[in-house]
């Protein structure tokens, strides 16, 4: 009984006080955190950067700039934020930690990134026999056209029916159109396909092909 009311004072002072220390945590967490937004622009015409990614350094998250180069990002006050885009010198910006309030803006200008190309010399062809040979024998990739082309060409699509395997859907598939024509036909004799026209005429077709052929 004497340590019961021991406990229970202390039980009521951590009640009172609980809200306090979640009330002071609170207020230090929300004083910590800032509201960086701004406008990311070209240095030389002044005009808003798209898809400029805004990446919190140390941290895997980050935001992208829109169409006017608007960004808006919650960051922690000295946190150093990077910014980067193809083409652009990287910038990297840290949030002053003495920062009042929740809030810091600015306007963020990148300077374009120059690259120098090793230069290249252009010489003819010494005779118009020569240009015709080298121009007539160039190898010239397919493009996404051609080969979509060349995979929906019939004797390629046919060499990749026999040669692919039967994916999961398609096995249960097949297995279960078996087992619907056994029930189908159970306790009498399945039809012939050699009585059947559709099937001489598939037959027929597939000879033509040269499907039956022995492949060296």
């Amino acid at each position: 009984m004497n340590k019961m009311k021991r406990v229970i004072p202390g039980l009521v002072l951590l009640c009172v006080l609980s809200p306090l220390f979640s009330r002071a945590q609170f207020e230090k967490l929300k004083d910590s955190v800032v509201q960086f937004y701004g406008v990311v622009m070209t240095a030389d015409s002044l005009e808003g950067l798209p898809a400029v990614s805004i990446m919190v350094k140390g941290e895997n998250r980050g935001t992208l700039s829109n169409d006017e180069g608007v960004f808006s990002i919650v960051v922690d006050k000295g946190a150093q934020v990077e910014f980067t885009s193809i083409g652009f010198k990287p910038k990297l910006v840290t949030i002053p930690r003495d920062l009042e309030g929740n809030q810091f803006s600015m306007i963020q200008l990148m300077i374009t990134d120059t690259q120098y190309l090793p230069a290249t010399i252009i010489r003819p062809r010494p005779t118009r026999e020569q240009f015709e040979r080298d121009f007539m024998n160039t190898d010239i990739p397919a493009d996404q056209y051609e080969i979509a082309r060349q995979n929906t060409e019939e004797t390629k699509r046919r060499i990749l029916e026999k040669a692919l395997p039967r994916d999961g859907s398609e096995a249960s598939n097949y297995n279960l159109r078996n087992v619907a024509a056994r029930q189908y036909y159970y306790g009498q004799a399945p039809p012939q396909n050699i009585f059947n026209p559709f099937a001489w005429n598939e037959f027929i077709k597939a000879w033509k092909r040269g499907d039956f052929k022995k492949k060296k």
